[in-house]
């Protein structure tokens, strides 16, 4: 037996709102209370960890990830207006990367994150600026949504792009060319992937994440990709963060799925990134009128409702679950149709029983919501979404007007209508930044589409582990029998609604359990240990 004490602190525990420390024996909370008991306790425990101050809350769950995506961006060009402020600094940093290669050196310039938006041209790069600035390697550039790109001639001629739909002369991408053009970027060894993985898996723990929901497809990584995944994390002893795997592959009979579960050991669903539809920012999210700055679109949808119902079907056949990448209003309709159309043959209850999930769901009306709740639909949402292009300015508002934009992501009525609802990154759309997932689900764009601050938390704790059915175990809950997968934070200030204590100042709380203060002017928590079932993944603490 194992066992670690934290003391002299502040712990996130709705059972005992006043604990100021903890006992973790062999992986689980065995015990919470005052530091004057614990102090009775440190002749028989294996370590001490004195918290001076900080907060011992449940880890996070980031609910959707693509894990190769974000270990291939962090290794690539940053293209994000921080580094890369404009299209010149971009061309430049391609040059750069190329000057540097060896002779005979043709892998991939792979760069992630622009946003033509955010420069001061206006405009993404052209294939001809790419075969210029790469001095004829093949580079891949990455929208900062992942659903578009721009390649320069020698990528298109290796993976033979200009044949297929979504194929643009200047470059551009989208679709099964934009497919295409991911399969020869993410070419990696398989010494290399593995080192990719643990890298980013690694970041994740620093992050005070303890899982993430791996949504792995064909054009994002391999089935090997994923077995791989499941298997280096599967156990605590590993010291990574868990990894929830779903893979989006549509399935047309129980067969196949039986038969994808069964390929891939430990898979908790099917689908994730099986995508109806794309995003708002490279116009391809479906939508039920056409988009404001180009009325020569509404989208592209890339599933039947007959797709999707033979989907579900399949899948709750099989004992498990499906997701769906949903942005538009228009997708969303056609998903809605084959839910409905899976729950006249399966009946409503066993596919609301079978907690089938919508990844994103932008765009929810009235007449959807309540369709998403009979189905008993689970959301997975992207609150970093809003704070990065929603408002009246922002790129959400240029892609559909003010009207439109202002209806996205409405988290306040899906919580209000009882959806259960989970934070992801999308990483590496947004970064592993849970706390700024919080603090950007709490200040919502639109006032009235706000949720409180620990709403959102439980919502990127409890709640990814509730949408991939592990809550059982008490999993993103700090109590006494639930495993100890914990993240401390040294925090300036806790708060307790609108109060305000310091953060070694366990007075004032009311009976209400403490969180960081997120408010604009302080400082991001900063992340010392976390922990699953007990294993350290990530530690400053010494």
């Amino acid at each position: 037996m194992t066992s670690t004490l934290y003391r002299h602190g502040v712990v996130h525990s709705p059972a005992d709102p006043f604990a100021e420390a903890l006992l973790v024996e062999d992986g689980v909370v065995a015990w919470l209370g005052s530091d004057d008991t614990a102090d009775g306790l440190v002749a028989g425990v294996d370590e001490v960890v004195e918290l001076d101050g900080a907060l011992v809350a449940p880890a996070f769950v980031d609910a959707h990830v693509h894990l190769l995506e974000t270990a291939l961006a962090d290794a690539g060009v940053d293209l994000t207006p921080p580094s890369a402020p404009s299209l010149a600094a971009a061309l430049a940093a391609v040059a750069e990367v190329a000057a540097r290669r060896s002779p005979g050196d043709r892998r991939v310039v792979h760069g992630t994150g622009w946003d033509e938006r955010a420069w001061p041209e206006g405009r993404p790069p052209t294939r001809d600026e790419l075969d210029a600035a790469g001095q004829g390697l093949p580079v891949y550039l990455a929208r900062i949504d992942v659903h578009s790109a721009i390649v320069s001639s020698a990528l298109a001629d290796f993976a033979g792009l200009r044949d297929l739909p979504g194929w643009s002369s200047d470059g551009r991408v989208t679709g099964p060319a934009h497919h295409a053009a991911r399969d020869v970027a993410r070419a990696v060894s398989a010494d290399e992937r593995t080192r990719l993985y643990r890298s980013v898996l690694a970041k994740a723990a620093a992050a005070g994440i303890v899982a993430v929901h791996e949504q792995s497809a064909p054009h994002v990584d391999t089935r090997d990709g994923l077995r791989e995944l499941l298997t280096m994390t599967a156990d605590p002893a590993s010291v990574l963060p868990l990894v929830v795997g779903y893979r989006g592959e549509p399935c047309i009979t129980v067969d196949d799925a039986r038969a994808l579960l069964a390929d891939v050991p430990g898979l908790t669903g099917i689908g994730g990134d099986l995508n109806v539809d794309g995003s708002l920012g490279s116009r391809t999210a479906a939508l039920r009128h056409p988009y404001t700055d180009d009325p020569s679109t509404s989208g592209v949808l890339h599933m039947t409702a007959e797709q999707i119902a033979n989907h579900v079907t399949a899948v709750t056949r099989a004992g498990t679950h499906a997701g769906f990448h949903v942005i538009g209003d228009r997708a969303l309709d056609e998903l809605l149709i084959g839910l409905r159309a899976a729950a006249d043959v399966e009946g409503t209850a066993a596919i609301a029983a079978a907690g089938h999930r919508v990844e994103h769901a932008a765009m929810v009306d009235a007449p959807s919501l309540a369709q998403l709740v009979l189905l008993g639909l689970r959301l997975s949402v992207q609150p970093a979404f809003d704070a990065a292009w929603g408002g009246p300015d922002g790129t959400y508002a240029a892609r559909l007007g003010p009207g439109r934009a202002a209806a996205l992501h409405p988290f306040a009525d899906l919580a209000a209508a009882g959806v259960p609802l989970a934070l992801g990154s999308d990483s590496p759309v947004t970064p592993f930044d849970p706390w700024r997932g919080v603090q950007a689900a709490a200040a919502h764009h639109e006032v009235d589409q706000r949720i409180s601050v620990r709403a959102a938390f439980r919502a990127a704790t409890r709640g990814g582990w509730r949408l991939a059915g592990l809550d059982h175990s008490g999993a993103g809950e700090v109590r006494v029998g639930a495993p100890a997968h914990l993240a401390v934070w040294r925090a300036e200030h806790l708060v307790v609604q609108a109060s305000r204590t310091s953060s070694w100042s366990a007075d004032a709380r009311a009976g209400s359990p403490l969180l960081p203060d997120l408010g604009p002017d302080e400082p991001a928590p900063q992340c010392l240990r976390t922990t699953r079932a007990g294993a350290v993944l990530h530690d400053v603490l010494g």
